[in-house]
């Protein structure tokens, strides 16, 4: 099998992440640059980031319009690097559309560009994304995850982890390199329940978590909980951070 080319990953707060591979850029989720910093509005007045200032073709994914995953900044980016292509979930509505923009919804599969992408559900809003690229297979799961909440009834405990399993069961048999997935300290002591689940199901090669705000200590956390050869749980400490894989 042919070894994989290295790839940059630079965790960007909350659930964003920018993958950079040997040709590419894709970047999931943008919310902001940093805990604490201010998110950028849609004012006309974006400066390009500076993971973004190269030649590389960018993609700009997001997996639904909730305001910590979808900051409608990433429009004022395609103004000053027009060659940048945007995925967006069906759910978010635009003002206008445009050729290098792409709406899509679960049980879709699309090429675009060099990416070929599964586009999977949710079990909150939106969808999440399969991402086939430089012989990279990439997860990220947008606010899919098991939403067992403390202080929901018995049935909607029951009916969150049958919507969760369901849409998980859809991915088996996907080879999956790397997964971004919800780690969400709000869920108290059922915090780990998806992510572990995730692992045992699909043992991506590479699980790193997200959705976790400010409070990066539960990543080692989650580390410490899961403890398996056939997955390597990447930790956090600081946005951004950069992994090299």
């Amino acid at each position: 099998m042919e070894k994989k080319k290295p790839v940059e990953i630079t965790y960007l707060f909350n659930s964003g992440f920018l993958v950079e591979t040997e040709q590419y850029l894709l970047i999931f989720d943008y919310y902001q640059d940093a805990a604490g910093s201010k998110p950028r509005s849609f004012s006309g007045s974006a400066t390009l980031p500076p993971f973004l200032r190269n030649n590389k073709p960018g993609f700009v994914l997001v997996s639904h319009h909730h305001a910590d995953h979808y900051n409608p900044v990433i429009f004022e980016w395609g103004k000053l690097k027009p060659e940048l292509t945007y995925i967006l979930s069906s759910d978010i509505k635009l003002r206008r559309q445009g050729d290098r923009i792409e709406l899509v919804s679960p049980g879709e599969v699309r090429t675009v560009g060099p990416l070929f992408l599964k586009v999977f559900g949710s079990t909150d809003q939106g969808v999440s994304f399969l991402i086939e690229v430089e012989g990279w297979r990439l997860f990220h799961a947008g606010d899919l995850n098991w939403w067992h909440w403390w202080d929901d009834s018995e049935a909607e405990r029951a009916a969150a982890e049958e919507k969760f399993k369901a849409e998980i069961s859809k991915l088996k048999g996907e080879p999956l390199d790397l997964a971004f997935f919800p780690v969400d300290p709000r869920l108290g002591e059922y915090y780990y329940l998806g992510g572990a689940y995730f692992i045992q199901q699909l043992q991506p090669g590479f699980f790193i978590p997200m959705h976790f705000g400010t409070e990066y200590q539960i990543t080692e956390r989650f580390a410490r909980h899961v403890q398996t050869p056939a997955t390597k749980v990447v930790t956090l400490h600081q946005s951004p951070q950069k992994i090299l894989l």
